[in-house]
Order: structure tokens, then C-alpha cells, then sequence
């Protein structure tokens, strides 16, 4: 499982330059993607020295994140859909960090990985429709 965490996240993390035009837009000074990748990166350190408040304030983080309106990249539903599923998982993490189970912390950054990619790969996919005029 810990193999599985580690290519996992080197694999999302070798996709940042794919994903460098979305959430293009500034926050702070610093672009949302960019924010969100800062802390989802924090969470995998916090899995990694098992600590419990960076992962949970990271987490937490990740939430405010998901819940601005700069989020809503395109307006589908199942893109709505993808939102509301990252929202859940980052609640989860939250709560497995609160709990301080590793185990459970672990299993919810999988699957907001897992979400964040499967969200990505619609929104690539829209904005390739609309490119070709649709």
C-alpha cells in the first residue's frame, strides 16, 4: 500500500505542468491550482511523518479551497459532481486526522487524488469540445 501511495502521488505530482492552466486565477497572490497542489503536497508530508495536525490543517485548507467560487472551472454537472465528491474526501481526511488514523487519512488522499484526476481529465475534455466549437 505504501509502494501504491508513493507512485500514485509521484504520478500526479509529474502531471502538475499538465494542469498548470487551470485555476488560473489569482488568490492571494498565488494561483488556485498552484494553492491547491501546495497543500495537497502538505497532506502526503503529514502522511509521511505521521502528523496529524499538518495533515488535518492542509486538509482543512483543501476544503476552503474546493468551497470558492474561483473553483467552479466549468459549469457541468458532473463537474458539480467531481466538486461535491472532493468535498466529501477532504471532510474525510479531516476527520482521520481529528481521529489520528493513519490508515484512514491515507485511503481519503487516494481517493482525493483519485478524484482530483478524474475531475481534471473532464475539465480537458470540455474545454477540447468547446474548442472544436461545440
Amino acid at each position: 500500500m505504501k509502494k501504491f501511495a508513493i507512485v500514485f502521488s509521484l504520478a500526479l505530482l509529474l502531471g502538475v505542468p499538465l494542469l498548470s492552466g487551470h485555476g488560473t486565477e489569482p488568490l492571494k497572490g498565488e494561483p488556485l491550482m498552484q494553492r491547491k497542489l501546495k497543500h495537497a503536497q502538505k497532506v502526503l508530508e503529514g502522511l509521511a511523518l505521521n502528523d496529524f495536525d499538518k495533515i488535518g490543517d492542509n486538509a482543512q485548507e483543501l476544503l476552503v479551497i474546493s468551497k470558492l467560487a474561483e473553483w467552479k472551472v466549468v459549469k457541468t454537472p458532473r463537474y458539480a459532481n467531481y466538486s461535491s465528491e472532493f468535498q466529501e474526501i477532504a471532510e474525510k481526511l479531516v476527520k482521520a486526522a481529528k481521529d489520528k488514523n493513519l490508515d484512514a487519512a491515507t485511503l481519503a488522499y487516494m481517493e482525493m487524488t483519485s478524484s482530483c484526476v478524474k475531475c481534471h481529465k473532464h475539465v480537458r475534455e470540455v474545454r477540447m469540445v468547446r474548442l472544436d466549437g461545440e
